[in-house]
């Protein structure tokens, strides 16, 4: 038997996710050329990288940091295409690293250091920051321009201090974090997609 507070909540999660759903669905909606030109940047960048044995490094803060990890384990694993492990790393796996960074030098440098001590000439940085104002996205990138390594970032809102930084920006068209992390998600997933037909044999 159903209680009332069962119907109740029940009721408030269908008008929750018919609201969320359409929120969502107007973002995707708002998707463009805006978001496809530093995509495509971005998806050249890496790809050259590689032709020169490069790697991607990618990075984030809290859901950020996931779908940082998420980034690099669908390229080093795979996503859709059965084919050797592309390089890829997130910066934000290696608990010792960051830790042992924030302790020394302040949670600011965390990525910077590891791009200092990590980045190659013909790797490609892609930082990932709902508000585009992070201080430690913005560190690895400020870092990263000056080992020459090229710059991308998946940012939110009105792309914040990294805009103007990065060799190209795909902000995400969104206010509000949520959606802002699910297109983040969504444009990682193209992205894989991309690379894996560039790289497909003919």
């Amino acid at each position: 038997m159903t209680t009332p507070e069962q119907t109740a909540l029940r009721n408030q999660a269908a008008a929750l996710l018919a609201r969320t759903a359409a929120d969502l669905q107007a973002a995707l909606g708002r998707l463009g050329p805006a978001q496809l030109e530093p995509l495509a940047m971005l998806a050249a960048d890496v790809l050259a990288g590689w032709e020169q044995g490069g790697k991607l490094l990618v990075c984030g803060n809290g859901g950020s940091a996931a779908d940082s990890q998420h980034i690099a384990a669908e390229l080093v694993g795979r996503f859709l295409d059965e084919r050797p492990g592309y390089a890829a790393l997130a910066l934000t796996v290696n608990t010792s690293t960051l830790t042992a960074v924030g302790n020394d030098y302040g949670f600011d440098e965390i990525f910077a250091r590891q791009v200092q001590a990590l980045g190659g000439p013909h790797d490609v940085l892609l930082v990932l920051s709902t508000s585009g104002n992070s201080p430690n996205c913005v560190r690895a990138v400020e870092q990263a321009r000056r080992q020459g390594l090229r710059s991308h970032g998946f940012l939110g809102r009105d792309g914040g201090k990294l805009r103007a930084l990065v060799d190209s920006a795909v902000i995400a068209p969104s206010e509000h974090t949520p959606r802002i992390q699910e297109i983040h998600i969504f444009l990682g997933h193209l992205l894989c997609q991309l690379l894996e037909a560039a790289r497909r044999p003919a």
